[in-house]
């Protein structure tokens, strides 16, 4: 999103034998994004909570790419990786971007299974996370997790 590459279309023309259609010197990058890795999963113990899908609306709008395989009605296996879906929002700074992503993450509903999607909310609502600068132990500190 903030290279205006087409990544997938890219990765077809190689898997084709095709070259990139860009030289590195024309991608310059422009803006911020963020990204929401939704999953089906309790969000206090991290269960994977499989499932059917009862409802389902995904986000949308300028800067607000969903991507995902899901449908109301979908039951979500037990067998595989928790992750149902990606939330990637774009703006032209980090905070355009978290705010944009607080509103995609409102708008999104997925009801029938637990996920972690309030996990993420209280995470886009953080200060420390909205100034930057957060670690690989930010998230254990945040829910608490971290050893004694």
């Amino acid at each position: 999103m903030i290279t205006g590459v087409d990544l997938i279309k890219e990765q077809l023309r190689i898997a084709a034998g095709q070259p990139l259609s860009i030289k590195q010197e024309e991608v310059h990058v422009r803006g911020h994004a963020v990204e929401c890795r939704i999953n089906a999963e309790d969000p206090n113990t991290f269960l994977p909570s499989p499932g059917k899908i009862t409802r389902f609306h995904a986000p949308g709008g300028f800067g607000v790419r969903w991507e995902s395989h899901i449908y109301a009605g979908y039951t979500v296996p037990p067998y595989y990786d928790s992750m149902i879906g990606k939330l990637i929002c774009y703006g032209e700074n980090r905070d355009v971007a978290i705010a944009r992503m607080k509103n995609a993450l409102q708008e999104l509903i997925i009801d029938g299974i637990k996920t972690n999607v309030d996990l993420q909310i209280r995470i886009m609502n953080d200060e420390n996370f909205q100034h930057g600068g957060t670690n690989i132990h930010y998230l254990e500190k945040k829910l608490g997790l971290q050893e004694k």
